[in-house]
Protein backbone atom coordinates (compact mmCIF):
# COMPACT_ATOMS: atom_id res chain seq x y z
CA UNK A 1 0.00 0.00 0.00
CA UNK A 2 1.44 3.52 -1.00
CA UNK A 3 -0.47 6.65 -0.06
CA UNK A 4 0.64 10.46 -0.99
CA UNK A 5 -0.72 13.32 1.56
CA UNK A 6 -0.42 16.74 1.93
CA UNK A 7 0.51 18.23 5.63
CA UNK A 8 -2.79 18.52 6.54
CA UNK A 9 -3.93 14.69 5.65
CA UNK A 10 -0.80 12.97 7.18
CA UNK A 11 -2.20 11.80 10.39
CA UNK A 12 -5.13 10.66 8.83
CA UNK A 13 -3.35 8.48 5.81
CA UNK A 14 -1.17 7.05 9.28
CA UNK A 15 -4.18 5.94 10.06
CA UNK A 16 -6.16 4.57 7.63
CA UNK A 17 -2.67 2.79 6.64
CA UNK A 18 -2.46 1.24 10.19
CA UNK A 19 -6.48 -0.34 10.02
CA UNK A 20 -6.04 -1.50 6.40
CA UNK A 21 -2.85 -3.07 6.92
CA UNK A 22 -2.55 -3.94 10.37
CA UNK A 23 1.25 -3.18 10.34
CA UNK A 24 3.44 0.11 11.28
CA UNK A 25 4.16 2.11 7.59
CA UNK A 26 6.82 4.00 6.49
CA UNK A 27 6.39 7.71 6.39
CA UNK A 28 8.74 9.90 4.03
CA UNK A 29 8.69 13.49 2.75
CA UNK A 30 8.84 13.90 -0.35
CA UNK A 31 11.78 16.55 -1.96
CA UNK A 32 10.87 19.71 -3.23
CA UNK A 33 12.35 18.84 -6.62
CA UNK A 34 10.64 15.35 -7.25
CA UNK A 35 9.81 14.93 -10.78
CA UNK A 36 6.63 13.32 -10.16
CA UNK A 37 4.21 15.72 -8.23
CA UNK A 38 1.79 13.72 -6.58
CA UNK A 39 -1.23 15.26 -5.30
CA UNK A 40 -2.46 13.96 -1.69
CA UNK A 41 -5.03 10.92 -1.82
CA UNK A 42 -7.84 13.12 -0.03
CA UNK A 43 -7.38 16.40 -1.52
CA UNK A 44 -6.37 18.27 -4.19
CA UNK A 45 -3.25 19.65 -2.24
CA UNK A 46 0.44 18.68 -3.59
CA UNK A 47 1.75 15.74 -1.38
CA UNK A 48 4.47 16.06 0.89
CA UNK A 49 4.63 13.13 2.28
CA UNK A 50 4.40 9.29 1.04
CA UNK A 51 2.72 6.41 3.33
CA UNK A 52 4.00 2.84 2.16
CA UNK A 53 4.92 -0.23 3.31
CA UNK A 54 8.33 -1.21 3.88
Amino acid sequence: MKTYSCEDHVGHALDMFVANEKDFPIMDKLEENDEETQKCAYCDAKATYIVANK
